[in-house]
């Protein structure tokens, strides 16, 4: 059974992300964005100020409770000129019915992670899909959402700024803004020129599945599973998929 993604809205999809993410080990939490500070140092510079990747990982680790000084080690190991390095690496692959996931990845030994993605598949009997198998089904987005602005004053702003937004969604007095990830950093100054203290409820970017699907009984049991192992590998730091859970 599919059902359209908007019937749910893509904020609920990115708190839902978040939630289960906030329950997982708390140590592959910490490690998970160590690495990922530590690569946006090592690419775009350890100043904040001057890097808006990092600056936007920083921010949600502290949203997310990482300990200061975890984020303080992971910029001054980039400072330092470490040679330590990640690349991220994507997987699409596909579960039981028209079930299908792509899972985002940070590693140093892409031969290591492959080879566990795989074997969390295959002990489900499930496989692995080549490139675009799965992620033509769905949208690559930029999530931002604030409170105390409204919907048309917002649309005003980001048109005057050049910025088509994907969609724009109201939760209670929430707006949920869905933009190309290109015009994600120009989304927030169109933003905080409205309001330098604008507090961000959500801000990500992310795979979000055009369509939504419905697993029962052995099905869902055999797709909770492999979720479950996907998400305990340390160098997976996010799966997306189009399964209502």
């Amino acid at each position: 059974m599919k059902l359209n993604l908007q019937l749910f809205g893509r904020a609920y999809e990115v708190r839902k992300a978040s939630i289960q993410k906030n329950g997982a080990v708390k140590a592959k939490l910490y490690s998970n964005y160590a690495k990922e500070i530590f690569l946006a140092a090592k690419k775009g510079g350890a100043e904040i100020d001057s890097n808006v990747n990092l600056k936007r990982l920083v921010d949600k680790a502290k949203k997310e409770q990482v300990p200061s000084d975890i984020i303080k080690r992971a910029i001054d190991k980039a400072k330092g000129g470490s040679n330590e390095d990640y690349e991220v690496v994507t997987y699409e692959g596909f579960g039981p019915l028209s079930s299908t996931l792509i899972i985002r990845t940070l590693t140093d030994n892409v031969n290591r992670t492959v080879g566990m993605v795989r074997a969390a598949f295959n002990k489900v009997h499930k496989s692995l899909g080549v490139s675009n198998s799965v992620s033509y089904n769905y949208d690559y987005l930029a999530i931002i959402s604030v409170k105390g602005k409204s919907e048309d004053e917002i649309l005003d702003a980001l048109l005057a700024g050049g910025i088509e937004p994907v969609d724009l969604e109201v939760e209670d007095d929430e707006v949920i803004i869905s933009v190309n990830p290109s015009d994600h950093n120009k989304v927030k100054d169109v933003l905080e020129a409205m309001d330098p203290n604008i507090v961000y409820e959500l801000d990500e970017e992310g795979m979000y599945a055009k369509d939504k699907v419905v697993l029962e009984g052995e099905d869902l049991e055999t797709f909770k599973k492999l979720l479950g192992m996907l998400e305990e590998i340390d160098d997976v730091t996010d799966v997306y998929h189009n399964v209502i859970l």
